[in-house]
């Protein structure tokens, strides 16, 4: 029999081919980023289901996975990635979070995926830990739980603070990338910086 067809790219340019599938009993998004070049690719939270996830690794040749935070329905799959083989990186703030990891990281870390670079930008706010990824020489970054269509990831959870994370979205997002980068959300649909940045005062005034 034929394998499964892949899911579409979501995004593709030549150099990078991003796939999303959603998982797990909150919808999470897992988004694996790829180098058109070279086929090595990196995983974006490895959330739930994890036969599905892994055979999207063999697949896609994912070798390392990342976490945008630690959250328990962004690392449901985690022992298992790694028990394939698989290398996990999370931010030392939400490590404590995971059930088991491999390696730290911290603000501004590359990690090379094939020809790619991928960055590492700490946005605290949802949790003391929370990263987004960007991935250089492209508009693609990936926010997790810290930007959403209309607005910021939720704060009333343990270690959440709703200043913290909107000068998070401010500085590290809004200052630091062009209006035409398009953000993918540890949940639902994506947007862009342009289309949020206006929305900034707002949403602080309405206070979440």
């Amino acid at each position: 029999m034929p394998e499964p067809r892949l899911p579409a790219a979501d995004y593709e340019d030549g150099v990078a081919a991003v796939h999303r599938t959603v998982v797990g009993p909150l919808d999470n998004n897992v988004f694996v980023v790829r180098c058109a070049q070279t086929g090595v690719a990196l995983m974006v939270d490895a959330a739930n289901e994890h036969e599905k996830l892994l055979e999207l690794c063999r697949r896609l040749g994912v070798r390392e996975v990342v976490e945008t935070h630690g959250h328990w329905d962004h690392i449901q799959a985690v022992p298992q990635v790694r028990a394939a083989g698989l290398r996990v990186g999370v931010s030392a703030a939400d490590a404590p979070l995971l059930p088991s990891y491999d390696f730290l990281l911290e603000d501004d870390d590359v990690i090379e995926v094939g020809r790619l670079r991928v960055r590492a930008i700490a946005t605290p706010g949802h949790t003391p830990g929370s990263m987004c990824f960007h991935v250089e020489q492209t508009p693609l970054l990936f926010s997790g739980d810290t930007l959403f269509p209309g607005g910021p990831g939720n704060t009333k959870a343990e270690g959440g603070d709703f200043p913290t994370i909107i000068n998070s979205i401010e500085e590290r997002i809004f200052r630091s990338f062009p209006a035409g980068t398009l953000v993918m959300p540890g949940h639902g649909a994506g947007t862009t910086v342009g289309q949020e940045s206006p929305h900034l005062q707002e949403w602080i005034e309405r206070g979440w």
